[in-house]
Order: structure tokens, then sequence, then C-alpha cells
């Protein structure tokens, strides 16, 4: 028999060799962690527990729930809706026109009925309706940087397009500030016998007047130009100082929206009669939107609103009932001990 040639093996070998060095060296260094192995909780959730779980947070939400549902009812909350009822009758159909006529009176009376006591502090709101505050090009149109530096009063980047006006800077600039909201109201009790002030200090938030808005920066140019949006400012004072402001450009989330334009510090009693004598100078019935005047007093959760304590009374007492069921399958249909465990034969074995 002739003799093996054992050249042609040795290359063969060489390279099997230097493969399984490469693979060797490439393979990760073993570890529990990666390699998921490390000890850990695997709680088997028995019927009894998870019936105890849904009965544990039944037994807190509901008494929450109640609690806030409780709070929100003893809030005393006035609404009147005006921006239609302070029309004339002959321009009902052209409100747009009645609106923009600045020859026209735009005083008018409306009167609260006062159903329970409200004790000071009371708030005033207005509310709006289908005004779109955080439409992006809105929300964009203004530069904080000219809010607070007064060296920065003449950059009006992003304030298109109420930037400038006569070619010359607004300040501030920008359509959320030329917007600004100028009905007015004014408050008497009884028959006119007894004025309610309205007190404006402390409206917007301190961080606001502080950071926000500078001290030394003062409108300028403000409302000069062809078209009038809103509100004017008083020039004589800082934009820290004007609060009206400082509120309405606290950009709302929803289409309708509350702010806050003051508060009487004096209580008023079941039966009382608040008479309100309002300028209804602002534009909504371009947009088709809802003017609203609110009296309010607040609790410990702020003002009426029911749907926290609706929600958590409700998941209450579904959990209740999630309770109820499950220990009627577990009573009807047992669970046994093998359906517990965590070791399964494997299925080539069974074979």
């Amino acid at each position: 028999m002739p003799p093996v040639n054992s050249d042609g093996a040795g290359p063969s070998s060489g390279e099997d060799g230097s493969a399984a060095a490469v693979k060797k060296r490439n393979r990760p260094k073993y570890h529990r962690f990666t390699q998921q192995e490390l000890q850990a909780c695997k709680p088997i959730l028995i019927p009894q527990t998870v019936i105890l779980v849904l009965v544990f947070v039944g037994l807190i939400f509901i008494p929450i729930g109640l609690a806030c549902i409780a709070a929100s009812n003893k809030v005393v909350e006035l609404v009147d809706r005006y921006d239609t009822k302070c029309v004339p009758r002959n321009m009902l159909r052209n409100k747009v026109a009645y609106i923009q006529n600045s020859s026209i009176d735009k005083t008018c009376t409306r009167v609260f009925k006062v159903p329970k006591d409200m004790k000071k502090p009371i708030y005033i709101y207005y509310q709006l309706d289908k005004f779109y505050q955080n439409h992006r090009r809105y929300v964009k149109s203004l530069n904080d940087m000219q809010l607070r530096n007064p060296k920065k009063v003449a950059d009006t980047q992003y304030c298109s397009p109420e930037a400038t006006a006569n070619g010359r800077p607004i300040v501030p600039c920008g359509l959320i500030a030329w917007s600004l909201f100028n009905d007015t109201y004014s408050f008497t009790r009884g028959h006119g016998n007894e004025t309610l002030r309205v007190n404006k200090d402390g409206i917007s938030w301190k961080s606001e007047r502080n950071r926000r808005f500078g001290k030394n920066v003062y409108p300028k140019n403000f409302q000069n130009g062809t078209l009038i949006g809103g509100g004017q400012l008083n020039p004589s004072k800082p934009l820290s100082e004007q609060e009206d402001l400082i509120v309405w450009m606290r950009i709302a989330a929803l289409p309708t929206f509350r702010k806050l334009y003051g508060r009487i510090d004096m209580d008023l009693q079941a039966g009382d009669r608040v008479e309100v004598t309002m300028q209804n100078n602002y534009n909504s019935y371009s947009f088709n939107g809802k003017k609203s005047l609110v009296l309010s007093t607040a609790g410990w959760l702020g003002g009426k609103n029911a749907f926290l304590g609706r929600a958590y009374a409700i998941v209450g007492l579904a959990c209740f009932l999630l309770a109820l069921l499950l220990a009627l399958l577990y009573f009807v249909f047992p669970m046994r001990e093998e359906h517990l465990s965590l070791h399964y034969i494997p299925a080539r074995l069974v074979r």
C-alpha cells in the first residue's frame, strides 16, 4: 500500500485550529448578568392573593373618591355665558360688525343670585371656548428674550406677523400678546349699594413675574398697527407688573380654558344679589367662540371638578367587582397543586 501523504492534511488541520481560536476569542466573557441567570423573585399569583389585592385597592380608592367628590360639592361656582346676551337684538345676526364698531357702547349688565354662602377669597375667571391657544403658529409667535432682557427689546425674531408696526419693533411682540383678553368686570352687591373690590395682586405665578418677564422691560409701540387684536398695556409699568398679560401668556392646552381675572376678598351670603357691569370688548365672534364669567370658591382640591373623585370611585368599584368574580370562579373551578407548578415535562420525554 502506498504511503499516505501527510502534507495534504497539515494545512487543513491548521486552518481549523485558527478558526477555533478566533471563535474562542470572539466569544463574550461569561457572566451571570449577561446570561440572565441572576437570582430573581418569581412569585406565583394564586387566586387568594389576587383577590386580596383587588379588595385592598378597592378599600383604598373608594374612600378617596368619595372624599374628593365631597370636596368638589362644597365648592360654590357660578357660571354665566354672556357673549350673546350682551349683543343688541338688532345685531344678533351680525355680531362681528357689532364688536368691530367702536362707536357702539359695549357696556353690559348681568346679575348673579348667590345660591349658597361663599367664603372669601372668591375667584373671578373668564372662560373662552373654541380658542386654540395651543396652535403651533400661535405658540411660537413670541420672543422670550425680549420679554425679560431690556437689551433685546429690538429682537422680534419668531414674532411674525406681529413683529413690527410703523417700522418699529413691538414690545411685547407676537400673536399671544397681541390677542390679549380685554373684557372688564366690576361688581356691586345689592342694588348698587356696595361695591365689591376686585383684587388683581398676585393672580400670576411668582416664578413668571421674577424670571420670565423683566422688571426693566416696558411696553412700546403696542397695539399701534392697522389691526388691533385685544387689550392695551400701561406703558409706564414694566412687564413683570402687567399681571393680566402674564396670566394670558401662560398658554392653555385645550380650546376651552379659564384664566384668573382677579378675586373678591369679601364673603357673600346665600341670597345676595351681585350685579356685574362688564365691557364686552373681546372679539370672540369671528371664530364662533364663547365667553363666560365664572365666580368660584376653592377647596383643598382647588375648584369644582368631580372627575378625579369619580375616577377613584369607579376604579375602586371595578376592583371589588373583579374580586367578586374571581372569588366565584375560584370556588366553582378550584385550582389544583399541579396547576401552580413551574416544572413541566418536556414533550420529547413524553414520547
